[in-house]
This record gives structure tokens, sequence and C-alpha cells, in this order.
């Protein structure tokens, strides 16, 4: 028998993942900052998008948010387009 190398998860799979990630960071301000984020914008991604997102969430949450909130600068490989879309945080619906 002959072993099928694995090409590893599907999108949707990493997707599905990414949620999972962004929801459930351990603080529920967190949770509302990166995953309302994954919850508004993640319908349009592409294999780029993601890609970033994922590498987003292998961040501290400190981090996240202080790059979210503009009190930090953010790395390089995490800076441009989709942070400053995050940095806008018209995405955090906060239940009352």
């Amino acid at each position: 028998m002959t072993d099928i190398p694995s090409s590893g998860p599907t999108f949707e799979q990493r997707l599905a993942r990414a949620k999972f990630r962004a929801w459930h960071r351990g603080t529920r301000e967190a949770d509302y900052m990166i995953g309302g984020y994954y919850d508004r914008y993640h319908a349009s991604w592409r294999e780029a998008e993601l890609a970033w997102f994922e590498a987003l969430l292998d961040e501290d949450d400190v981090d996240v948010m202080a790059w979210a909130l503009g009190s930090q600068p953010a790395p390089d490989h995490l800076a441009g387009d989709l942070l400053t879309t995050m940095q806008k945080l018209d995405y955090v619906d906060i239940p009352r």
C-alpha cells in the first residue's frame, strides 16, 4: 500500500480554523476585535488575505490590539491595506 502525501488543509478548512482562532483569543476584547474583523471581511478573502490573517493570528493579542488601535506600529510583514482596514474598527459590534 502506497501512502498518498497530504496536500494540507483546503482553503475552506483554513478559513474555519481562522474563524475559531479569531473568536477564541482569551479575552473578550480581543475576541470582538479580531473575530469581528474576520466576520466582516473573510468572505472576500483570497489566498494572500487569508495568509496575512493567519500570520496576524500567530501574534499576541496585546500587540494585535495595539496595532489595530494605532498605539504601536505594526511589523512590516503585517503593515498595509489589511491592517489599515482593521484600524477603522467599524466592524466591532459590542453587545449591550
